[in-house]
């Protein structure tokens, strides 16, 4: 098990689904964020879930709760720094369902204290909700915050960020009703 944290990252707006994602029920759970948790679970000594509302879910979990009101990875990003007090920490969007310990597992084992993140990298570019964030990004996401500023790759990419090559099928991002469906036929094909 791996001693660095994961967070899962479940505070979107998710208005192109049109209701909570984390709240959608996948495979044998009931919300899709109960998934990521179990998965998550047996790979992480810690897990922690960053919310904007943790008593939305009705499960016992680790919350971190926003500490600001946008719906934007900045503000989970900032509320992980003020509360885990860590030098890095694991991240994975609870939408990414199909990211596995073999993708983590090539991220952690290629990241060191040189970087100031190590995150997956599909054809479709950086991966930025998947991966490890490292202390140094802290004032950055102050920076980010303080000029409401939120395009976190822009960020990514004026920073030391090594990008680890992954297969693009083990991101299938759920934004939209459609994609939901097709995860959800693919994780019965593959269980």
């Amino acid at each position: 098990m791996y001693d660095i944290p994961c967070i899962i990252f479940a505070g979107g707006k998710s208005s192109r689904m049109g209701e909570d994602k984390s709240l959608l029920p996948f495979g044998k759970f009931e919300t899709l964020c109960e998934f990521q948790l179990n998965k998550l679970q047996k790979l992480f000594k810690e897990v922690y879930i960053s919310t904007k509302n943790p008593s939305k879910f009705n499960f016992k979990a680790n919350f971190i709760s926003d500490i600001c009101d946008i719906y934007a990875p900045t503000c989970g990003f900032l509320s992980i720094y003020k509360t885990l007090h860590v030098e890095k920490f694991f991240i994975l969007g609870v939408d990414i369902p199909f990211v596995d310990k073999e993708v983590i597992d090539k991220i952690i084992l290629n990241d060191s204290d040189d970087f100031d993140a190590t995150l997956a990298k599909t054809s479709n570019g950086i991966e930025s909700l998947c991966g490890i964030y490292h202390k140094s990004l802290e004032k950055k996401f102050e920076q980010m915050l303080k000029e409401d500023n939120h395009k976190l790759r822009y960020m990514l990419k004026k920073s030391n960020t090594n990008t680890i090559t992954c297969k693009d099928e083990k991101f299938l991002n759920l934004n939209e009703p459609h994609q939901y469906q097709k995860a959800k036929q693919l994780y019965d094909i593959i269980s």
